[in-house]
């Protein structure tokens, strides 16, 4: 450990979020919902579980993009779960609460997406294997992971957030060192190789299914990836 110890306790954030707040969760949900939203398209997946869902960025567009997909929204905040449960009225959607590493819903999904979560989790390897558990046969996990140069770039904000407030995924300064413990520590930090070796299938970029023009600096920093499953 480096002296990050403490992680953000989503319960706490998701009690008093309010529209900025609800913003700053969910920074690259619009690098996020099309994509999904096209990779049911293009597989034809008939469910979806969206892990780490928060106030529903992703989960919301595509359950209204394809309403005849049965998508459910999870996530480890009670509060957020509630939130998004009072303001979606789609038949296809559902939310409920459920905690990496020990994801287990209980079913499997055809698509299992979990974005901008995996940086959070301090045992990664664990966390694969759970998303990975809950995907059907025939089906992908497709996730984003923080690599080493994405805790490189993170690190020059962690000595002193508020001296660096403008610079990209610092969010809030206050908050900053506990937001990004998980990979300030190095504990979630990830590779292509470490997927493969956890879950025995080798991970591909997602944009070899769906294509993306704007291929965006975030995308090498914290890759996004399928894990096909086989039948």
């Amino acid at each position: 450990m480096t002296g990050y110890d403490a992680t953000i306790d989503w319960d706490d954030y998701w009690a008093d979020a309010d529209e900025a707040a609800t913003e700053r969760a969910s920074p690259g949900s619009h690098h996020a919902d099309d994509v999904l939203s096209a990779f049911v398209a293009e597989t034809g997946a008939e469910s979806v579980a969206d892990v780490g869902c928060g106030a529903g960025a992703a989960t919301v567009p595509v359950a209204g993009a394809h309403p005849a997909v049965d998508v459910v929204g999870y996530d480890a905040a009670a509060p957020v779960v509630e939130r998004n449960e009072s303001r979606t009225d789609l038949p296809n959607l559902g939310f409920e609460v459920g905690r990496l590493p020990d994801f287990d819903p209980g079913r499997q999904f055809d698509v299992v997406f979990c974005y901008f979560t995996l940086p959070y989790v301090r045992d990664v390897d664990r966390a694969l294997a759970a998303l990975f558990d809950a995907v059907a046969p025939g089906g992908s996990l497709v996730c984003n992971y923080t690599t080493p140069a994405a805790r490189e770039f993170l690190q020059v904000a962690a000595d002193d957030p508020h001296a660096h407030a403008e610079r990209p995924l610092v969010f809030d300064p206050d908050s900053y060192t506990e937001r990004w413990a998980a990979v300030l520590d190095g504990d979630s930090v990830c590779s292509a190789e470490r997927i493969e070796s956890v879950l025995g299938v080798a991970p591909e970029s997602a944009f070899e299914t769906v294509e993306r023009p704007d291929i965006e600096w975030a995308w090498h920093h914290f890759p996004l990836v399928r894990v096909p499953k086989p039948r």
